[in-house]
């Protein structure tokens, strides 16, 4: 599995991590086990959040006693997002994962709290040694740079945003963004909502054309492509072991120019939308 540093907090962390929206509603010993297959096959970077229901119950079993293990992500809530509510959040957070330390807290989605009182509760949360590091969900580039002005150059983690071959918004301004001030950006729905492009689809031949060179399925070269640029990680979900195998093998899997020419002509770019697309 590639590991790469995540943005600018230092940390090397791998390239395909291990999401986890919707995994508490399908079998809980089926999703610790993959979770923790995920983990043995290299994925330690695992994404949850407070809105996700009990996932975070379920990441804490999987990581039990595999803690130093995994780069730790959460995220709070737009709502709860004032600088009293967000150490709150915090604090529960913790509590369902069954440890002291998150590696990156993000601000889910920008809401109606001033980002200045946000960003006050992070870094006390920083301070206090109860996350590493903090970054945010579906901000687009202008959020991003106001939310840069409020809290200085270098201190912005990452940027975790809907990217998926029939969405790549992203690419016109946000990754730029990004990789110009050391954010990384993280691939949330890799697969699309229930959307992959069918094997009969022109995409999806593209797609199988690729992945016969290279002995692997669509999907892994979907995950290859969405992380080919320096800034780039992605977090699929997996509610089996088989699943978390296949997404972990795309780890290893580097497109040639011409692949990547091939995915583009077949998943075109498009303009950039007014406002940027989320789930």
């Amino acid at each position: 599995m590639k590991q790469k540093p995540f943005g600018q907090t230092g940390q090397q962390t791998s390239v395909i991590g291990q999401g986890t929206w919707y995994i508490d509603h399908g079998d809980r010993k089926s999703a610790v086990t993959a979770l923790r297959c995920g983990l043995d096959l290299g994925m330690t970077h695992i994404d949850t959040a407070e809105m996700y229901g009990d996932a975070e119950l379920v990441v804490a079993e999987a990581i039990d006693g595999r803690r130093d293990e995994v780069f730790l992500v959460s995220k709070v809530l737009p709502s709860n997002a004032s600088r009293k509510g967000t150490i709150q959040a915090c604090d529960r957070s913790l509590k369902r994962l069954k440890t002291d330390r998150l590696d990156c807290y993000l601000l889910h989605w920008r809401g109606s709290y001033p980002l200045e009182d946000t960003v006050a509760a992070f870094e006390e949360l920083v301070s206090a040694g109860k996350i590493g590091s903090w970054g945010v969900s579906n901000f687009d580039a202008g959020d991003l740079a106001e939310l840069a002005d409020v809290a200085g150059e270098g201190r912005i983690a990452c940027n975790q945003v809907l990217y998926h071959l029939n969405e790549r918004a992203i690419e016109h301004s946000v990754i730029p963004w990004c990789e110009a001030h050391g954010v990384a950006v993280v691939a949330y729905s890799p697969f699309g909502h229930d959307d992959f492009p069918a094997p009969q689809s022109a995409g999806g031949k593209v797609l199988q054309q690729i992945a016969a060179r290279y002995n692997a399925t669509p999907r892994q070269v979907a995950l290859s492509f969405l992380t080919r640029q320096p800034p780039m990680f992605a977090i699929p979900k997996a509610s089996s072991s088989s699943h978390a195998a296949e997404n972990a093998g795309a780890g290893s899997i580097t497109l040639t120019e011409s692949d990547i020419a091939a995915l583009d002509k077949a998943f075109p770019l498009g303009r950039e939308p007014r406002n940027l697309p989320m789930l």
